[in-house]
Order: C-alpha cells, then structure tokens, then sequence
C-alpha cells in the first residue's frame, strides 16, 4: 500500500503521521509531499527518515492513496491528476464537499455508499464531522426537524499562525504575524472563515450544507454561529435538536453510548462532561450534558467536544483510506475494518 501525505508539513500533516502509525496502517512505501520550499527536507514516520517530494515527483510514484492537507486551491489544482494515473484522494480541504459528484465522507455514518470509483472522496469539516457522528443515529431514531448549533473553536483550526500568535500574546508581546482581525488570547472571536452575503461565515454554512448532504436530507433547518476560541485542545459545540418524533432521555444516552465513535461523559452529579483538555489526542468524539430542551416539544440539548486535528481531520481521513483498503477498493493489501 504506497500512501502520500500531501501537505505533510502542517499541522494536519503532522497529526496524519501519528494517526498513520498508532492504527498501523499498512503502508509498504510512505510518500510525502509538500510545496517546493519543503522539497529535500525530511520527516520522520515509524522511525525512519523520508526526504519530501514534490506533487510531480508524486503522482509519478502512482500511489494508492493520497491524503491530501494542502488548502483548497491546491487540491482543485492537483487531486485530479493524482485521480487521474489511479490514485484515490481522500481530501481534507473544502474544494470538493458540496460537489454532486463528489462524496462526503464520515465512515461511521455512510463509508458503505463508496466504491472503487470513487477517486476524490471528501473528509468533511472538523466541526460538522463531529456533530453528525452524534446526530446521525438520533435522526435515523426520531428525525430532526431544526438543529440550532453555536461552536467553540480552537485556534489550531486556523493553523500554526494562529497558534503562534496565541503564544506570543499569552506571554505578553504583540504577534509578528496575526491570524486575526484581534487578539485570541483571553478573547472569544465569532468569526471563523471569512463573512457571506448573508452575514453567515463560511465556517457556518458549512455546518448547514454538509450537515444535510451528509445525513442525506435537505429538509432539515439549520442555523448556526461559530466562535474562535483560545483553547488548543479541540473544537466544543453546544447543539440544540428539534425531533420530529417524541424521545426518553435515557433511550438517547443509550443509542450515543452504543454508537461507535462516541463517548457519553455525562455525569451532572459528578462534573463529568466533555471538555477539549480531556479530548486533546484521541480519536473519539465526546457527547454530554445532554438534556431535554424544556422550552419546546421533542426538543434536546447536547454539548459535543472532539480533537479537530484527530477525528475531525486525520484520523476520519485515514478511517477512510482503512475502509478502502478492508473492501478491496485501493492498492493490493487489505487490512482490518
């Protein structure tokens, strides 16, 4: 199984060599791939040195899987080419989520619709990857009808620019370079992604849009506000449900606690409920204070916290690539579901 790592270099490219290695992924020749500035320098996976190459050098070394973490303007540019000599992409940017053609992927959900075919498959955004894993089982139970979703997002969603800039002002200078419009450090920023017409941020309406691509239905009404904060750990969401159909709290808890993927940490009574320090490096997505919402009818209440570099980026795309690979629709070797 030769995989590439196309922008290896960054954060989520970093985050991938780890998750590659701790789920032992067969990989019998590791490629990694960068822009031409990192070209030559080297990286490190399951102890050995790999010198990165560039995107030519890569789609010539006709991998069986490219993860790609490179920006949404490099992967229009350069994952139909990898498609094109028989590479399957699997891309983490937002260049191909709402494209018809293309499908949008969370494994747990819907990785049984993939097939050979599929040569561009779509990693969703950090923030809806985590929601859906704990909506989906309760829309296939109830139904929903409205989800009301406000998020609280880290810094390391940005990038290493954001990140910089946050230590930077935690130790009391100014930034050389500002990720945002203001200081993040000891400040909430609601401005994630960069504003629409309608006053929504990207950010946003990505949570509407591949939200109802992703459960398969358009019907369902969805508002959201996303909100910059200065945490490293992972992405918070507090989410608010409206069901078609009547619920017992404790069926819910049940279902999420049965759900693979997810961990119910809600234990009012204790103070025990999702927090990202708690989530920071694991691949789970943690669901708690979860709750009916006593102000309409079928309505729930849920806080969801999962690690954005983990599951809401890495560690869904190489759940992919393990998918592929255990059902024969990549490379020559099979590997456990």
């Amino acid at each position: 199984m030769r995989v590439a790592v196309v922008g290896v270099t960054g954060m989520v490219g970093n985050v991938m060599i780890k998750v590659l290695e701790e789920h032992q992924f067969p990989i019998t020749e590791f490629i990694p791939v960068a822009s031409e500035r990192s070209v030559g320098k080297e990286v490190v996976y399951n102890g050995s040195k790999y010198a990165i190459i560039g995107m030519e050098a890569a789609i010539a070394a006709r991998p069986d899987v490219a993860i790609f973490s490179a920006g949404g303007g490099t992967s229009l540019e350069w994952a139909p080419k990898f498609a094109a000599v028989g590479t399957t992409v699997i891309d983490n940017s937002s260049a191909w989520r709402m494209d018809p053609s293309k499908k949008l992927i969370v494994p747990e959900i819907n990785a049984n619709t993939l097939t050979a075919d599929d040569k561009i498959i779509a990693n969703p955004n950090c923030s809806t990857i985590q929601m859906v894993l704990a909506l989906a089982p309760l829309h296939q139970k109830y139904g929903i009808k409205r989800i009301v979703v406000s998020t609280y997002q880290s810094i390391t969603g940005t990038g290493m620019k954001a990140v910089k800039q946050y230590q930077m002002e935690r130790k009391g200078f100014e930034a050389d370079e500002m990720a945002y419009a203001y200081p993040i450090f000891e400040n909430c920023i609601p401005h994630c992604d960069s504003f629409l017409e309608n006053d929504y941020t990207k950010e946003e309406m990505k949570l509407v849009n591949e939200t109802r691509k992703i459960l398969g239905d358009q019907s369902i009404a969805i508002t959201s506000t996303t909100v910059r904060v200065p945490v490293l750990g992972g992405h918070s969401e507090s989410v608010n449900i409206e069901f078609n159909q009547p619920f017992e709290v404790a069926d819910v808890k049940k279902l999420l606690s049965e759900t693979p993927g997810i961990v119910v940490q809600d234990n009012p009574a204790k103070n025990e409920y999702p927090m990202p320090m708690l989530a920071k490096d694991h691949d789970e997505v943690f669901v708690g204070r979860i709750r009916r919402d006593e102000s309409i009818a079928n309505g729930l209440n849920m806080w969801i916290v999962a690690d954005n570099l983990r599951k809401g980026a890495a560690t869904n795309a190489v759940q992919i690539a393990k998918y592929l690979a255990a059902h024969h629709l990549i490379g020559q070797t099979a590997v456990p579901a």
